[in-house]
């Protein structure tokens, strides 16, 4: 099915050229053009559809191949020495930020639209991180002021993890108890300190290597291992692979790049992840829109509707608690900050990983795309105009 991939990449490309010529963010057409796609009715367009947004070809193509890939690019060119500068509110966003959006989002769905306590916990893990992808795509894009762009990053990448964990916990939670309660808390705990460790001997080893080599292509070729090879582990050991790269990449952007990397070795490092994430984000971007239309969403308006709400509300309510205890940051970034909490595809790859006869899994698709779909269409096009408007440089 090489010539299917091979379309794909062509639109994606073409259309990612389109944006750039109308300077408009690249995920934002090309999840437009995915819902173009998906609705022709062409008979070629059905086999096409059926292949590329199936359940499995997206589990494989979102989770294995490109997610690694995405957050290793990111991850490896963060400044250390700034991420380190302002850990407290990255921190803050990305652990209490996180799990205050997940009580809020489940607590509210459960009360006010009606959803069993699991579906509910369910979505609160899918919607309680900012997606690294769409994060980052746009905000780069925008020129922010460099504080701020920090932070957003930062949270971006580092909250990624907490919601897989919050996500694995929900999917086996029916009631609530005290004995529940602490089992969740020591897993989370488990699984984020082993993708942790996992991630910073990796990242170690593979910036040992690389000082002792002087050959951009085999470095090249060793962040490539080290990469899959983190995320593959950790997972294997049932860790948080998304935190192993997230570490690993810190750790060789850093230390790597300082004790062993020549000029030419960091600047061919850094083009070749720039190229494949954006190869990446731009199939993934596409397959998110051609997803949309296989969906159902007859009779959910209620839910959806109510979702999108409840989403923003629990993000602005999130971000504005736990910057209370950072008076460094100014007010007038806390709204670009909640506004900022783009959602994307690691939310929907996660959902396509539960099995098919999950109770209450149509629900979940169809409340889960509209968010995203919202997020990007709207506040991913529109978040520059806030910026302008609240005159933060």
């Amino acid at each position: 099915m090489i010539h299917y991939w091979l379309v794909l990449l062509a639109i994606a490309v073409a259309i990612a050229y389109i944006a750039d010529k109308i300077r408009q963010p690249y995920p934002t057409l090309l999840v437009v053009a995915g819902l173009l796609l998906g609705v022709l009715p062409v008979d070629a367009m059905h086999e096409f559809k059926t292949y590329v947004v199936s359940d499995h070809v997206f589990q494989t193509a979102v989770i294995l191949i490109f997610l690694s890939a995405l957050i290793g690019e990111a991850a490896l060119k963060l400044p250390f020495d700034e991420i380190k500068e302002n850990k407290r509110p990255i921190l803050l966003l990305a652990l209490l930020g996180t799990f205050l959006t997940f009580i809020l989002i489940a607590g509210l769905s459960y009360m006010l639209l009606g959803l069993s306590l699991q579906k509910a916990l369910v979505f609160g893990a899918l919607m309680a991180a900012t997606d690294p992808v769409s994060v980052l795509t746009i905000f780069k894009s925008m020129g922010l002021n460099k504080k701020l762009s920090i932070i957003v990053e930062g949270e971006s990448l580092a909250n990624d993890g907490v919601a897989v964990v919050l996500f694995k916990i929900a999917l086996v939670t029916t009631a609530l108890s005290m004995t529940g309660v602490l089992h969740g808390t020591f897993e989370f705990a488990k699984v984020v300190v082993g993708g942790m460790v996992i991630g910073i001997a990796g990242g170690y080893v593979a910036s040992k290597i690389t000082s002792k080599i002087d050959n951009y292509l085999v470095e090249i070729g060793l962040s490539i291992v080290l990469f899959y090879g983190v995320f593959e582990i950790a997972e294997s050991y049932h860790f948080s692979g998304v935190i192993s790269v997230v570490f690993a990449g810190l750790l060789l952007g850093t230390y790597g790049k300082n004790i062993g990397m020549s000029d030419l070795t960091h600047e061919k490092m850094d083009s070749f992840w720039e190229t494949i994430a954006f190869i990446a984000n731009a199939l993934i971007f596409l397959m998110v829109g051609l997803e949309i239309s296989n969906i159902n969403f007859t009779d959910k308006w209620l839910e959806i509707g109510g979702s999108i709400l409840i989403v923003l509300a629990a993000r602005f309510i999130a971000v504005y608690v736990s910057l209370i205890f950072d008076k460094e940051i100014p007010s007038v970034w806390k709204p670009i900050i909640a506004w900022g909490g783009l959602k994307g595809s690691l939310s929907i790859a996660l959902l396509l990983s539960v099995a098919p006869d999950f109770e209450g899994r149509d629900l979940l698709l169809a409340m889960t795309f509209s968010n995203v779909v919202f997020s990007l269409l709207v506040q991913g096009t529109t978040i520059s105009k806030l910026v302008a408007k609240l005159n933060v440089k």
